[in-house]
């Protein structure tokens, strides 16, 4: 969420000390003396809000107020007005202003109205980029990357699940990506232009779930380790979903809930409701034939983000990668796309005393111990995956000592 503050006085002393008191609560402040030095900053695209005087030589507050919503109607402008003002301050307010504080006011005030309108604008402008990815087409296949059967799986699930209106449990080894697959079910969904609500499950009070909710009204909240909801708010929710079909709940963890029932650690009936559409993420050492995708994505967007240039990315990087386990699947994937685009991705490098054609068996190797493990060690069906002739998957499996009763449950 971005905390600038675009904060707009005349009065230099009044401007300094407004500033300081906002940098101290670790707000960004872009500072300007008048109205024309302002304008600039002022566009759609300005992700922060506005604090402005009311009273300015030349171009007032007011039509401060009304150039800055030409530019963006949902754009936060709160005034500072003085005591003779106050009529021409509520005469903004029913023309748009977010709110009017009267000088001189007290720092706690001041701070609680912004970070009031920091909020409201990081919603709408999520709102807004969620609604552009609606628009461009299918969200599934936009946004999970990866061209294996189990990625292709998981795209069908989520379409399958927005589709419905049930709640929906979305859960995944650690880093693989929980929050994006909750975020595409939704955009997926009938509920895709409505809010898209995401609220960490650890210390979520019954208030903070009554807010949360009333704030994803028509659209859908996401719940992120949903296991570490108190018990009280635990509760609070399962009333909540008995009684109210407005929004729609996707909770996400990274934990076994069935086993936390059995422990008596995670309310059955919440369990019960959030088991009827499942949606399991794949970890990388599931598919790592995936890695070259998702490697060349991460880099793309690292290098776009940083302004560098793309690296070339040679078979022996390729083959570095997927022969690794990667535990902290796609993040930490990500995280090595971007060293790698910085140039300091030691790790992301092969083994300097492997060669190629040892680099390329270890990939093989991964292949095959991953073919099996979905195959549950029935090697003809671990063959066929694969597209491999059953005699040549036997051969492999032979010359790199891999028995296929290691992968049976």
């Amino acid at each position: 969420m971005s905390r600038t503050v675009l904060l707009v006085d005349d009065d230099a002393h009044v401007r300094e000390a407004l500033a300081q008191t906002l940098e101290l609560a670790d707000i960004d402040v872009i500072a300007a003396g008048s109205f024309v030095a302002s304008k600039d900053r002022i566009t759609p695209e300005f992700d922060g809000i506005i604090l402005s005087d009311m009273r300015m030589p030349g171009r007032d507050g007011f039509h401060l107020l009304q150039y800055a919503h030409d530019q963006d109607p949902d754009l936060p402008v709160i005034l500072l007005t003085g005591e003779g003002d106050i009529p021409m301050a509520v005469r903004a307010m029913e023309a748009g202003a977010f709110d009017f504080l009267e000088k001189p006011c007290a720092p706690a005030a001041l701070l609680a109205v912004v970070e009031r309108a920091l909020k409201t604008r990081a919603l709408v402008l999520e709102n807004r980029r969620l609604l552009q990815m609606v628009e461009s087409g299918d969200p599934a296949a936009r946004l999970i990357f990866g061209s294996s059967a189990l990625s292709e799986a998981l795209r069908s699930k989520v379409r399958r699940a927005a589709t419905t209106d049930a709640e929906v449990l979305v859960t995944g080894p650690y880093g693989s990506g929980i929050s994006k697959v909750a975020e595409v079910i939704h955009l997926s969904s009938p509920r895709s232009k409505a809010p898209f609500v995401k609220r960490a499950g650890e210390g979520l009070s019954p208030s903070d779930l009554s807010d949360a909710l009333a704030t994803a009204g028509g659209g859908s909240l996401f719940l992120d380790e949903v296991t570490h909801l108190p018990a009280q708010t635990q509760l609070t929710l399962i009333e909540a979903l008995e009684n109210t079909a407005e929004v729609r709940l996707i909770a996400g963890s990274t934990h076994d809930l069935s086993a936390m029932v059995g422990e008596g650690r995670f309310h059955a009936d919440l369990y019960y409701r959030l088991e009827v559409m499942p949606v399991r993420i794949p970890s990388l050492a599931e598919r790592p034939e995936d890695i070259p995708i998702l490697f060349r994505r991460y880099v793309d967007q690292a290098a776009e983000q940083s302004g560098l240039a793309v690296p070339p990315i040679s078979p022996q990087v390729i083959a570095g990668l997927m022969a690794r386990d990667w535990p902290g699947n796609a993040r930490a994937l990500m995280s090595a796309a971007m060293r790698f685009v910085m140039g300091v991705a030691d790790d992301v490098a092969p083994d300097a005393d492997l060669g190629l054609a040892e680099q390329m068996a270890q990939v093989e190797q991964s292949l095959l111990r991953a073919a099996l493990k979905r195959a549950g060690g029935q090697a003809s069906a671990a063959a066929s995956a694969l597209k491999l002739p059953r005699k040549t998957f036997y051969d492999k499996l032979t010359r790199y000592g891999i028995r296929a009763e290691d992968y049976r449950s």
